[in-house]
């Protein structure tokens, strides 16, 4: 865990817990290299621009992930978090001087089951931005899991689904794939994903769709940087067809993406 490059203190995480204020990007690294490097450091400035009115040092960036990423050489989940540890809650508008902070987790086991949902009315502040806000998400996750569930399905207050806690979910539907057109973030693995299906043949929408709607898809899966695709089976105790099959083509086009280097 490196702040700017060296070790970080607790008195310089201490905005980050007392404060919660920042945004991030998490991406899996391999051998020093990320597939969907670019729109990774693309949101990190839109971002940046969105949270703190200023931008971002792609290049710094990268060279910071980069002397971490090397002193590993097993796969990880790597977070690149932009908060500013000067930042007063009192007066948040005072100064803006944003800083990096890299951090690596393990990648998780993998092979995970098709997924089980609970749909929520909710809808996180500021979908669009990828931000360290994660009181309102954390907790519908928990809910949900206490209710016997695997994670939860966010829909708007016009009854669209929107998102999940931290991945996109995607329907298949008569051969072509939905994405839910709302208020949500555009993931990177969702993106990448739509690439593969369009070099495949396959066609990609996005557009309104609703918890009555679901009922009609073919089958459904969710996207992030930790999981790749996980097929769902079900939502809200609704069982979709078994989507394994068109997850496991569909992964392995997705898995040739060219890696970026650091």
């Amino acid at each position: 865990m490196e702040l700017e490059g060296v070790p970080v203190t607790v008195d310089e995480l201490s905005a980050i817990a007392l404060i919660n204020y920042g945004h991030f990007t998490s991406m899996r690294v391999e051998g020093s290299q990320v597939r969907g490097l670019d729109l990774h450091l693309e949101r990190l400035a839109r971002d940046s621009q969105a949270v703190f009115g200023v931008g971002v040092d792609t290049e710094k960036v990268r060279a910071l992930a980069r002397k971490l990423a090397v002193q590993v050489s097993v796969p990880v989940i790597m977070r690149v978090t932009i908060f500013d540890p000067e930042l007063s809650l009192g007066h948040p508008a005072v100064g803006s001087e944003p800083r990096v902070l890299v951090t690596l987790r393990p990648v998780g086991p993998g092979g995970e089951p098709p997924i089980r949902l609970k749909s929520v009315p909710y809808q996180r502040e500021l979908p669009e931005v990828k931000h360290i806000g994660l009181f309102g998400t954390v907790h519908q996750r928990r809910r949900v899991q206490r209710a016997g569930f695997d994670d939860v399905l966010f829909v708007d207050a016009s009854g669209r689904v929107s998102e999940g806690a931290t991945w996109n979910i995607g329907f298949l539907r008569n051969g072509r794939v939905s994405w839910p057109d709302a208020n949500c973030l555009s993931g990177v693995t969702m993106r990448l994903a739509s690439a593969a299906m369009e070099r495949q043949g396959i066609e990609v929408h996005w557009e309104p769709i609703t918890l009555s709607e679901i009922s009609q898809a073919d089958s459904a899966f969710i996207t992030n940087a930790g999981v790749g695709l996980r097929p769902v089976a079900a939502i809200d105790g609704l069982l979709l067809s078994d989507g394994a099959s068109f997850v496991d083509q569909l992964r392995k086009e997705y898995e040739a993406t060219r890696w970026q280097p650091l």
